[in-house]
Protein backbone atom coordinates (compact mmCIF):
# COMPACT_ATOMS: atom_id res chain seq x y z
CA UNK A 1 0.00 0.00 0.00
CA UNK A 2 1.62 3.22 -1.04
CA UNK A 3 1.25 6.53 0.78
CA UNK A 4 1.69 10.30 -0.13
CA UNK A 5 3.03 12.65 2.19
CA UNK A 6 2.77 16.55 2.54
CA UNK A 7 4.32 18.54 5.14
CA UNK A 8 3.20 21.88 5.54
CA UNK A 9 5.49 24.34 7.11
CA UNK A 10 4.61 27.67 8.59
CA UNK A 11 8.04 29.94 7.90
CA UNK A 12 7.14 32.05 4.73
CA UNK A 13 10.60 31.53 3.57
CA UNK A 14 11.23 28.05 3.36
CA UNK A 15 11.49 27.51 -0.28
CA UNK A 16 9.80 24.64 -2.52
CA UNK A 17 12.76 22.86 -3.24
CA UNK A 18 14.40 22.68 1.03
CA UNK A 19 10.25 21.58 1.87
CA UNK A 20 10.23 18.81 -0.77
CA UNK A 21 13.78 17.60 0.74
CA UNK A 22 12.30 17.71 4.19
CA UNK A 23 9.28 16.00 3.18
CA UNK A 24 11.70 13.06 1.41
CA UNK A 25 13.53 12.83 4.47
CA UNK A 26 10.33 12.57 6.58
CA UNK A 27 9.21 9.98 4.34
CA UNK A 28 12.42 7.53 4.44
CA UNK A 29 12.76 7.89 8.00
CA UNK A 30 8.88 6.39 8.50
CA UNK A 31 9.29 3.91 6.16
CA UNK A 32 12.96 3.25 7.92
CA UNK A 33 11.52 2.80 11.33
CA UNK A 34 8.05 1.16 10.35
CA UNK A 35 10.36 -1.86 8.26
CA UNK A 36 8.67 -0.59 4.86
CA UNK A 37 6.40 1.94 2.90
CA UNK A 38 3.54 -0.55 3.04
CA UNK A 39 3.11 -0.03 7.23
CA UNK A 40 2.87 3.43 7.17
CA UNK A 41 -0.42 4.29 5.80
CA UNK A 42 -1.91 1.24 8.09
CA UNK A 43 0.09 1.95 11.13
CA UNK A 44 -0.80 5.70 10.71
CA UNK A 45 -4.97 4.50 10.43
CA UNK A 46 -4.87 2.53 13.27
CA UNK A 47 -2.80 4.95 15.70
CA UNK A 48 -5.33 7.70 14.80
CA UNK A 49 -8.45 5.38 15.54
CA UNK A 50 -5.92 4.78 19.13
CA UNK A 51 -6.25 8.58 19.66
CA UNK A 52 -9.47 8.85 18.88
CA UNK A 53 -10.99 6.23 21.24
CA UNK A 54 -7.83 6.79 23.70
CA UNK A 55 -6.53 10.78 23.65
CA UNK A 56 -3.12 11.50 22.86
CA UNK A 57 -1.46 10.16 25.74
CA UNK A 58 -3.27 7.10 27.25
CA UNK A 59 -2.54 5.59 30.40
CA UNK A 60 -0.61 2.44 29.04
CA UNK A 61 -3.06 -0.09 30.95
CA UNK A 62 -5.57 1.38 29.04
CA UNK A 63 -4.52 0.01 25.79
CA UNK A 64 -4.08 -3.85 24.92
CA UNK A 65 -0.62 -5.12 24.59
CA UNK A 66 -1.37 -4.56 20.89
CA UNK A 67 -2.43 -1.30 20.70
CA UNK A 68 0.14 -0.10 22.88
CA UNK A 69 2.17 -1.85 20.37
CA UNK A 70 0.83 -0.12 17.49
CA UNK A 71 0.71 3.20 19.46
CA UNK A 72 4.53 3.00 20.58
CA UNK A 73 5.22 2.26 16.85
CA UNK A 74 4.05 5.00 15.25
CA UNK A 75 4.99 7.58 18.21
CA UNK A 76 8.84 6.07 17.83
CA UNK A 77 8.22 6.51 14.10
CA UNK A 78 7.16 9.91 14.29
CA UNK A 79 9.97 11.04 16.16
CA UNK A 80 12.32 10.27 14.18
CA UNK A 81 11.09 11.33 11.02
CA UNK A 82 10.34 14.86 12.47
CA UNK A 83 14.39 14.72 13.55
CA UNK A 84 15.06 13.61 10.10
CA UNK A 85 13.06 16.24 8.41
CA UNK A 86 13.74 19.08 10.70
CA UNK A 87 16.29 18.63 13.01
CA UNK A 88 18.99 20.37 11.08
CA UNK A 89 16.12 23.01 9.39
CA UNK A 90 14.95 24.43 12.25
CA UNK A 91 13.77 27.59 9.61
CA UNK A 92 11.29 25.82 8.49
CA UNK A 93 9.51 26.43 12.09
CA UNK A 94 7.10 24.07 13.61
CA UNK A 95 5.17 22.13 10.66
CA UNK A 96 2.80 19.59 10.29
CA UNK A 97 2.06 16.44 8.17
CA UNK A 98 -0.51 14.98 6.06
CA UNK A 99 -0.68 11.08 5.33
CA UNK A 100 -3.33 9.91 3.04
CA UNK A 101 -2.99 6.01 1.19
Amino acid sequence: MSYTLRLYAYEEDVSPEALQAAEQRFKAALDATLGDASLVAPVYAAYMRLVASYGEAPAKDALSPGELEIFSQWQAAESAAVTAALGPHRYMGDAQFDIRS
